[in-house]
């Protein structure tokens, strides 16, 4: 008898010593097609401070947004290339001040709404010079509130003010420092520094907000910290860096200097699997929401910090022994 009490107490011990620390699977929403909450290739996704979750509809060309939990509250956008239309959509990211920034990837240019879809404003043309583009991708708002766009066909970074006044760019075609290999995501630290995932080069790069190379890290692979086509990526505020592993269809993530933190996902259709993910957005609620490109839905995350046994776990095994 002393025995099995002696096994349920190693049992008990053992689970009060688990660290369920990780990213968990807590819902999802979304399925093919085109109507409300329905998407047809999701891509870019970004969060308000509100709560409020926006998510790219790149092949129904359009942005809708739900509440936290994916209740539908609205859409915007059609096919062509007037104020408030799109060819092809593909990335978002949302202003302190609540204007929504999209990526209109073929039609060369960034537009800005209010958060519910009224027009504002819009800059760029395709082409190579200061302020144009060539298949405009990745969008990320400062903490200044300048906006820095991935030129991912000019292999470079281009940043403007809020309005798209152009400030400046930087990087060129190549697998040096500082160069890029169709680079698609950005994300702006607190402080300024920037992560741009060189997509065909496996790799994230990081610089200041003026362009100066800081650090790498990342190779082509399937290990912890290697990628294969990374795509979306974004910043925590306690420092830590999230990247969708597309082909790997995962997510990583990493120290702000590039140190292997933990992953989760693996390919499928289930819960907390993914088929070629697209995007993450790390909220205000602590959630983690990611754009589940071929899946056609958005599922979202919460992380659990782990615990350490308890008193009362103690007091349930002298209590065994008795």
């Amino acid at each position: 008898m002393r025995s099995i009490l002696f096994i349920l107490a190693v049992v008990i011990l053992t689970t009060a010593n688990i660290a369920l620390s990780g990213w968990v699977y807590e819902g999802k929403w979304g399925s093919y097609g085109t109507g409300d909450g329905q998407f047809q290739y999701p891509m870019g996704i970004d969060i308000a401070s509100n709560g409020n979750v926006y998510v790219i509809d790149s092949l129904n060309v359009r942005i809708q947004y739900f509440t936290s939990n994916g209740t539908f509250l609205g859409k915007w956008g059609s096919k062509g290339s007037g104020d408030g239309q799109f060819n092809l959509p593909v990335e978002i990211d949302i202003a302190s001040s609540g204007n929504v920034y999209v990526v209109d990837c073929n039609n060369n240019r960034i537009q800005y709404f209010t958060s519910t879809g009224t027009f504002l404003g819009k800059w760029g043309s395709q082409g190579t010079g200061y302020g144009q583009f060539n298949y405009a991708w990745g969008i990320a708002v400062a903490p200044n509130d300048n906006i820095y766009v991935v030129d991912e066909g000019n292999h470079r970074i281009q940043y403007f003010t809020s309005n798209g006044t152009y400030l400046g760019k930087w990087g060129s075609s190549g697998s040096g420092d500082g160069q890029f290999n169709y680079p698609y995501g950005i994300a702006v630290s607190s402080t300024g520094i920037v992560y741009v995932t060189d997509s065909n080069n496996n790799r994230i790069q990081y610089f200041t907000s003026t362009g100066t190379f800081l650090g790498k890290w990342g190779t082509h692979g399937t290990g912890n910290g290697q990628f294969m086509h990374p795509v979306g990526i974004a910043f925590k505020q306690n420092g830590n860096v999230y990247v969708v592993d597309e082909g790997n269809h995962r997510i990583q993530y990493f120290t702000s200097t590039g140190t292997f933190n933990g992953k989760w996902g693996s390919y499928g259709t289930g819960d907390g699997q993914f088929d070629q993910p697209f995007d993450i957005a790390i909220g205000p609620n602590e959630r983690a929401y990611v754009t589940d490109e071929q899946n056609h839905r958005v599922q979202y995350f919460h992380y659990e910090p782990g615990y350490n046994i308890t008193p009362a776990s103690f007091g349930i095994v002298k209590a065994l022994f008795e």
